[in-house]
């Protein structure tokens, strides 16, 4: 590890305390809410085709290490066999429940289970497909250093990467690595929240 990749390692080295005080704090706050949220969401995603209720998939994580994701299923079953692996606008394969869930982001909500594992932060570069991420590696010289750190839940890319465009996410991937604070975090999450509200997620003009 160079000494630049020594140095952002133990500045972030709050991440530990700091995901797992936000973890503990937001459902001691908000229990009837997670409640409503663990219960209600996956009996919709059944509701609606009988289908499984939980979506997994291998993503890249921290130091080029990959890891299982868990997210609530947004797309018919065998969706994946039916187009292509990146959806976009109006896909035909994401369920009305889907739509609903990734304009709130809520159907990340399992990934939580990856943050209380250690696979990833509250705040951090996404975890990209394995696939996705190797070619992007292979586009973009240095795409791999995002990942010096665990990847987020949502981050500068996440919230202000409009077009999704490999550049602009290494872009900003880069600038957070280089400004990494609890402070910065915690307004990201604000940010985060604040979309959910307003479910103003996903709203971007190609892939979704």
């Amino acid at each position: 590890m160079t000494d630049n990749g020594k140095s952002q390692a133990r500045t972030a080295a709050y991440k530990g305390w700091f995901d797992l005080s936000v973890l503990i704090l937001a459902h001691l706050l908000l229990f009837p809410l997670w409640i409503l949220l663990w219960t209600g969401i996956p009996i919709l995603i059944w509701l609606g085709d009988r289908g499984p209720v939980f979506y997994r998939q291998q993503r890249m994580g921290k130091d080029g290490k990959p890891f299982i994701v868990l997210k609530f299923r947004t797309m018919i079953v065998d969706a994946e066999n039916q187009g292509p692996s990146w959806t976009t606008d109006d896909d035909p394969r994401v369920t009305r429940v889907g739509k609903i869930l990734r304009r709130t982001a809520l159907d990340e909500l399992p990934e939580l289970i990856n943050i209380w594992k250690g696979n990833m932060s509250f705040v951090g570069p996404r975890a990209l497909d394995l696939n996705e991420q190797r070619i992007l590696e292979d586009l973009i010289p240095g795409f791999e250093k995002r990942l010096r750190i665990r990847p987020g839940l949502t981050g500068l890319a996440q919230i202000f990467d409009k077009t999704d465009d490999p550049l602009e996410k290494y872009r900003y991937d880069m600038e957070y690595l280089q400004k990494l604070s609890p402070l910065l975090d915690a307004r990201l999450l604000v940010l985060s929240v604040w979309n959910t509200v307003i479910a103003q997620w996903d709203c971007r003009s190609g892939k979704i």
